[in-house]
């Protein structure tokens, strides 16, 4: 099996080569949200002297490790599988020993964090210079500690996300349910406001659903800013989420597969 892994990521990265220049423009499209919270944060923070205690550099490393976590959490499972459902190019697939999304995907989705990382750390050390952050509250140990927590992350986007795409077994519109499903991601995950500046109902929800899991959670440890009680039922939490959406990708995908219909199939 390991060595399928292994051929697998040979043969998806040469393939993530061949389109260097669009995944240089998917990157610069991916930093500006960042860029431009960043810009607002910090102008609002200057203007206040803080929001609810964040200093202007606060929001500054907030957003910047967030890009590093979320390079290695986000998934890329919609554009590279759905469209396989659709034209019935899953059929050459589906007759191989090996499960497509959790193989040929998962590869797919790890060559493309390793490209398009050579295209991030320069760009992120450039924002580092024109931002002048100070990441004293950065620890190695806070590093090394977010670390699991950051494959958690992965694994239960990626499941989950392969779920939902497992829709298009059904209907033609999981391109629409797929952006509908990134509103409570980036609600719930820290992604446009950091959680403590949410409502208090949003902080106790974000708690129990998975999407703070991805991002918010990851970061904060690496910024040294929970608790043991936090840090542990945080790792509970991802735990628990893992087995979850394990459950509900596998009925997904077997009850799409009965759905499953392709000329030539």
């Amino acid at each position: 099996m390991l060595r399928i892994y292994q051929r697998m990521g040979q043969v998806n990265w040469a393939e993530q080569w061949q389109y260097r220049a669009n995944l240089f423009m998917y990157i610069l499209y991916w930093l500006i949200g960042p860029i431009v919270y960043i810009a607002v944060w910090t102008s609002i923070a200057g203007a206040q002297g803080n929001v609810s205690g964040l200093t202007a550099n606060d929001f500054i490393i907030y957003y910047m490790i967030m890009l590093l976590v979320d390079q290695v959490t986000g998934e890329t499972v919609v554009y590279n599988f759905a469209y396989k459902i659709q034209d019935g190019s899953l059929s050459s697939e589906i007759i191989l020993p090996v499960h497509p999304l959790l193989t040929r995907t998962l590869m797919n989705n790890l060559a493309f964090k390793v490209m398009t990382t050579f295209v991030l750390i320069p760009v992120w050390i450039l924002l580092s210079f024109l931002f002048q952050p100070t990441f004293a509250a950065v620890t190695w140990t806070n590093v090394l500690l977010a670390v699991p927590a950051m494959v958690f992350g992965f694994a239960i986007n990626f499941l989950l996300s392969s779920a939902i795409v497992c829709i298009a077994f059904w209907t033609t519109r999981v391109w629409a349910l797929y952006r509908l499903y990134g509103i409570p991601v980036a609600l719930f995950s820290g992604q446009f406001v950091p959680l403590q500046l949410m409502p208090k109902i949003i902080q106790t929800l974000s708690v129990y659903l998975p999407f703070q899991l991805f991002k918010y959670f990851p970061t904060q440890l690496i910024l040294g800013k929970l608790s043991t009680a936090d840090i542990l039922r945080g790792y509970g939490m991802d735990i628990l989420w893992l087995v979850i959406v394990y459950i509900v990708f596998r009925l997904a995908w077997r009850g799409g597969l009965k759905q499953y219909t392709a000329v030539g199939a």
